[in-house]
């Protein structure tokens, strides 16, 4: 089995057993993290991608808010086109107006040749599903997953999403799927581990008797699209690299019904469940404070948690 990043990537696919050395404690042998201050961030055009983990200023904070914001803003606009008969060619085209309204671009569209400018993943769909012809229908769940690139600052989020009534089945998983990114969420606090993320997210999903799909993980974000660290959703309490002030990352735990195997098809994007499950993901931006966190991607009206009547939002 391999671990890919969450948000698109199939290029980068290091073993398992890396990301195992990644959130071991510091032993001989294993990989020691080394972290970078960024008190001032850099232009835009001159950012990439480190091995090191970088530890984020007041501006890349104030840059983030506003990313995340945006996006935020654009996944509460999906809410009015998710009901039965919507193609979802129709969400990738509101996705498209929307950043180009708001003086933003899509991250996916074009990325390691991707074509649209968000994922759309419909019931048993893990993750990268394409937004195309496809339509939606009474009790689908389907997830969306946007990236706005705002400013250089990247602003990286996904919801579910129930078109009229789903089933109860459905409705519980995307219940524990929100629960169990936040679970992971409230573990972040300076001195804290990466491994306490994903055993409150592997833990919890457990005692609710889901799975927790181990083929991707959360990443480092900022003005990179995918930077270090890689957050698990699983993983042993007090282990991995220690959590400092100024960290930035994305939580994106996709938990399934069944068993949490995928299988890709062959377009190499889209994962599926291999038993044909529902899975479910919710993911959040989010930056370490002093305190404990801050999320970037919240809803202005309250729409990124589950229980949102979108008949109302239709109104």
């Amino acid at each position: 089995m391999r671990i890919i990043y969450v948000s698109y990537i199939r290029c980068l696919r290091p073993s398992i057993g890396s990301h195992r050395q990644d959130n071991s404690t510091k032993k001989k042998g294993h990989r020691v993290e080394t972290y970078i201050n960024v008190p001032v961030a850099p232009p835009a055009h001159s950012a990439r991608r480190t091995e090191s983990i970088k530890l984020y200023g007041p501006d890349a904070f104030a840059g983030m808010r506003r990313a995340g914001a945006l996006t935020a803003r654009c996944l509460d606009g999906v809410a009015a086109l998710v009901r039965d008969g919507t193609p979802l060619a129709e969400i990738n085209t509101f996705v498209l107006d929307f950043a180009a309204s708001h003086g933003a671009r899509p991250a996916t569209l074009g990325y390691k040749g991707y074509e649209y400018a968000c994922c759309t993943s419909i019931n048993h769909v893990v993750c990268h599903g394409f937004p195309n012809a496809r339509k939606l229908r009474e009790a689908d769940i389907v997830n969306v997953d946007v990236t706005l690139v705002l400013d250089g600052w990247y602003g990286d989020s996904s919801r579910m999403y129930a078109v009229g009534r789903p089933k109860r089945a459905a409705e519980r998983l995307v219940r524990i799927a929100h629960e169990a990114m936040m679970r992971g969420i409230r573990a972040v606090r300076p001195g804290a581990r990466l491994g306490d993320i994903g055993h409150a997210i592997q833990s919890y999903a457990a005692l609710e008797r889901c799975s927790v799909v181990r083929d991707f993980c959360g990443h480092g974000i900022g003005q990179v699209f995918h930077d270090s660290p890689n957050i698990l959703n699983f993983g042993r309490q007090n282990t991995g690299p220690e959590l400092r002030e100024g960290m930035i990352f994305t939580v994106e735990p996709m938990i399934n019904l069944g068993r949490p195997d995928v299988t890709m098809l062959s377009d190499d994007w889209t994962a599926v469940t291999r038993d044909r499950s529902l899975s479910a993901q919710f993911e959040h931006s989010i930056g370490v404070t002093a305190e404990g966190f801050e999320i970037f991607t919240l809803s202005p009206q309250g729409l990124h948690a589950p229980g949102v009547d979108l008949a109302a939002v239709h109104a």
